[in-house]
């Protein structure tokens, strides 16, 4: 039985922020790209999310639901010290560490003889330790998996610790919301409510077969998370192929113009994502998802030879977009964009990747 840890500093940025001006506590506060350069929202404090503004929302709506919203470009060399800071902590008690981000990551405990080997006691001096020796606030999760651990870091937030031990996991799961699930995003929750599923519960009902016929590949992986299974484990030399961000969106994009309107907003996000990786790595490519309105969904893709300049990039993107929308033809419900990586040592030549 693993013992999985997954700790989530709460709104990093914007904690690293206070804590070095302690000026902005208690004011909403945003780090994030310009209103006027259709920027946006990286992470926000609670006093800003408590008026609905949220990470990647645009730097204008936010600014609409909040006009007192202070919003600053951030430091992003300080916040990858910060992170190296916390992750050295992580590795205090584990070799077993994978960072998914500078804000996050899953410790997998196992085999620990820290604070008698107890992952509880563990992860509840983890967020002592952070707290006094970095300043900032840690949500921890603990559970036997990696699926469970994190829906219970994001449980108590912020600053808190939620604990699914082994005999709780049945009587958990049970009751989960479809919405926490991973890639259940609004409007498969609504498919899945029109179906008459709630919960786990009502998902374990359905049955594998019938998931499968309705879901494809995505429905046995909806299955196995109704009964609480994830045999993924913690890596440590995870090599990044990508970095995307995508967005599924209220209401769906009726056509190509519609789309393309919000590429900007997309690319910026993506922005933010890639400068926030722990390890350097070259782009090798570009990508477009375009998920149409009926759940079908295709990629468009070409192969680069490095960074180029930003309105190039933005050009390929358009026109990969274009390329992808083409195919379908219809309404979008989901829209991503994102770059192949390859890591920066012993790189490969540039191979040429189908468009079509």
């Amino acid at each position: 039985m693993r013992k999985i840890i997954h700790c989530d500093c709460d709104c990093f940025y914007a904690a690293v922020e206070m804590r070095d001006n302690p000026s902005l506590r208690g004011i909403p506060l945003a780090v994030g790209g310009r209103a006027d350069r259709r920027g946006v929202i990286a992470t926000c404090s609670y006093e800003a999310r408590a008026f609905g503004v949220r990470s990647a929302m645009a730097t204008a709506k936010a600014l609409k639901l909040c006009p007192q919203l202070k919003v600053i470009s951030g430091n992003m060399a300080r916040y990858r010290e910060v992170s190296r800071q916390i992750m050295a902590i992580y590795r205090d008690y584990t070799e077993l560490v994978e960072p998914l981000s500078l804000d996050e990551a899953y410790l997998d405990v196992s085999a620990s003889n820290r604070c008698q080997g107890s992952a509880t006691r563990i992860a509840e001096e983890i967020r002592q330790r952070v707290r006094d020796e970095v300043g900032i606030c840690v949500s921890a999760g603990v559970a036997p998996n990696r699926f469970l651990a994190k829906i219970a870091s994001d449980w108590n937030k912020p600053d808190g610790l939620c604990v699914i031990r082994p005999d709780q996991v049945e009587a958990f799961v049970r009751a989960l919301p479809v919405e926490k699930l991973h890639g259940v995003g609004n409007k498969t929750a609504e498919r899945l409510h029109r179906m008459g599923i709630n919960t786990c519960d009502d998902l374990r009902a359905r049955g594998n077969e019938a998931l499968v016929q309705r879901f494809g590949r995505f429905g046995q992986r909806l299955w196995e998370l109704a009964w609480g299974r994830d045999e993924r484990p913690v890596q440590v030399n995870h090599e990044r192929k990508s970095v995307s961000v995508e967005h599924t969106y209220p209401e769906d994009l009726e056509n190509l113009s519609s789309c393309l309107s919000h590429l900007p907003a997309l690319i910026d996000e993506l922005e933010g994502r890639y400068s926030r990786l722990l390890r350097p790595a070259r782009v090798c490519g570009a990508m477009v998802k375009v998920k149409f309105a009926d759940f079908t969904q295709t990629t468009a893709e070409q192969a680069l030879s490095g960074r180029g300049e930003p309105a190039a990039e933005a050009l390929l993107f358009e026109r990969l977009t274009q390329a992808a929308w083409l195919r379908g033809e219809r309404p979008v419900r989901l829209l991503g964009v994102g770059f192949r990586l390859r890591e920066a040592d012993g790189e490969a030549p540039a191979e040429q990747l189908a468009l079509f």
